[in-house]
């Protein structure tokens, strides 16, 4: 599965386990967490999966052609209540 940047809200590319995540948004894409780029097969693979990441990041603005000078400073998804599933 690759990642189709600003296609949702509700993607996550998990980078080395979780120590860097990814998360889709239809107005924003948020990286968090640290992630080391050892030198050795392991670090490679993390740094195809971030490229690709990004790569999608590149690609979904350049080819926008109503991208904005900035979008509002407000979350993607509107706040709800979810049912409490450990009742």
């Amino acid at each position: 599965m690759g990642f189709d940047a600003y296609a949702n809200d509700d993607d996550v590319l998990n980078v080395q386990g979780d120590a860097l995540t990814v998360t889709n948004g239809t107005t924003r894409v948020t990286l968090a967490g640290t992630l080391e780029l050892t030198r050795d097969k392991r670090g490679l693979a993390a740094a195809l999966a971030l490229k690709a990441a990004l790569d999608s990041v590149v690609a979904a603005l350049q080819t926008d052609p109503h991208l904005p000078a900035q979008v509002k400073d407000e979350p993607d998804a509107k706040p709800g209540v979810v049912d409490n599933p450990f009742r």
